[in-house]
């Protein structure tokens, strides 16, 4: 939440969150965090700051503020998410979770290459046993509990809901500008934002290794048959083709009422 209380955002992790949240910050600043937006400990509310759970908890359960949240194509987000979080070297200089990919090179055969041979390994195959794992974590909690990078958005954008919440727009990271443009349009900050110049935050670009292949080269039928598993509910609620993974755009309207309906419970 801004400290303004102008908006209200549910991050979903692979979603724009980086850019959304210095958006936020702007509105209330005139200037970006110096830094990646997820450290910032001031200048911005988070659930995770002690200091700022009642204010959030205040606003949202008398729905205040201007509350959104946005979603992305499960096929390009479960991909960003394995280059990103398994191949890629985090901030900290290390790999993600420390153990983790080592768990997963002994466990199921993935590869991911290293900067010292350039990230050469075979990306589809390694990407497909990935899949394997991440629903093994999501159906069974094995080995691991899934991680928020790759659990299911509507999981993510439930607890708001659940926790006395109430969305004003979901919008879709594929037409992030026109989706934004409706929460500044409704949403009163003391500065002004001007998307067209708003630079794109993608912390995570930069430090593993480029796709190699277009998305739907990833996906044959099992792995069609796992994400489906994983994310129908996305799917069906943000309007997702799940047919075509070469279509990485919505096919329909999000409709708010049944997202709160399906996802109340």
């Amino acid at each position: 939440m801004t400290t303004s209380e102008s908006m209200v955002y549910r991050v979903v992790p692979k979603c724009a969150c980086s850019t959304i949240g210095q958006i936020m910050y702007y509105g209330d600043h005139g200037r970006f965090y110096d830094g990646d937006i997820h450290d910032a400990k001031s200048g911005i509310h988070k659930w995770a700051l002690d200091e700022s759970q009642k204010p959030i908890h205040d606003n949202v359960t008398a729905h205040k503020s201007f509350a959104f949240t946005c979603v992305r194509n499960p096929y390009t987000r479960i991909l960003s998410s394995f280059f990103d979080k398994i191949c890629g070297v985090q901030r900290n200089g290390k790999y993600y979770r420390g153990n983790l990919v080592p768990l997963l090179v002994q466990k199921y055969g993935i590869e991911v290459g290293d900067p010292d041979n350039g990230f050469e390994f075979d990306q589809i195959k390694s990407f497909r046993r990935f899949l394997l794992f991440a629903r093994d974590t999501i159906r069974w909690r094995r080995p691991m509990e899934p991680d928020i990078h790759w659990s299911a958005m509507s999981g993510h954008i439930s607890t708001y809901i659940v926790n006395g919440g109430r969305y004003d727009h979901i919008f879709w990271t594929e037409k992030f500008n026109e989706g934004m443009q409706i929460v500044l349009d409704r949403a009163t900050t003391p500065h002004v934002i001007d998307l067209a110049t708003i630079p794109r935050f993608n912390e995570s670009e930069g430090h593993g290794p480029k796709r190699l292949h277009p998305v739907e080269d990833y996906f044959d039928d099992l792995s069609m048959h796992l994400v489906y598993e994983m994310y129908k509910r996305d799917f069906r609620l943000f309007k997702y083709d799940f047919e075509n993974p070469a279509n990485k755009m919505p096919v329909g309207e999000i409709d708010l009422d049944e997202v709160h309906a399906k996802l109340g419970q």
